[in-house]
């Protein structure tokens, strides 16, 4: 017996997730009735947010579309724009580095993590290495780092990445550096968060 996914609002979220990744393939109902194996009614159903929708209809068409489940079954953004204030956001303080996390980002390939890093003046932050890669844009200060066995001076508009799975340490050299740093992890593997990033 084929059991439905969810109630209405399960529904209302599939339809909208397949009208926006059908927009973004640029294809039609027919030709995802004919990727999918599901009728065209069915789907113009499903994107009304009137259809109930079975586990293997799911399966079928995340895999006609190219997407996880989860890219399906979870609410979109609430706008096109999002804008995260400083005020709102909660920093992590440590001797050298301060960190607020901006936001969260997820693809079928990837997750990231987007943060405003503060390196204090003049300190200089150990860690011992975690999961992904860590990518920096130096803002303001000049930045030390180092990692994989090299040492980089990085200025105003830098950029520099590096697996981050082995010792590496940044050490601001005169004012403090104000960076973003951006973390990527490969999709297995989950990030324990903040705590976890610049311990020894």
């Amino acid at each position: 017996m084929l059991r439905a996914v969810a109630g209405q609002g399960a529904g209302r979220v599939l339809g909208v997730n397949l009208r926006l990744r059908r927009d973004e393939l640029g294809i039609s109902l027919s030709e995802l009735a004919r990727r999918s194996g599901i009728a065209k009614g069915t789907l113009s159903q499903l994107e009304s947010g009137a259809g109930n929708p079975t586990i293997e209809t799911v399966f079928s068409l995340s895999n006609a579309l190219g997407v996880p489940v989860s890219a399906l079954l979870s609410e979109p953004p609430a706008s096109d724009l999002v804008v995260v204030r400083s005020a709102d956001t909660d920093v992590l303080s440590g001797d050298a580095v301060d960190l607020r996390m901006l936001r969260r980002l997820e693809s079928p390939g990837s997750l990231f993590e987007i943060y405003d890093q503060r390196i204090h003046a003049g300190k200089v932050q150990h860690s011992a290495g975690h999961p992904g890669t860590e990518h920096h844009v130096i803002l303001t200060g000049r930045l030390l780092i180092t990692a994989r066995d090299q040492t980089q001076e990085l200025g105003p508009g830098d950029y520099l990445a590096f697996r981050a799975n082995g010792p590496h340490e940044y050490a601001a050299l005169t004012d403090e550096v104000k960076s973003v740093l951006l973390l990527e992890y490969p999709p297995d593997v989950h990030p324990a968060g903040l705590d976890s990033l610049h311990t020894g």
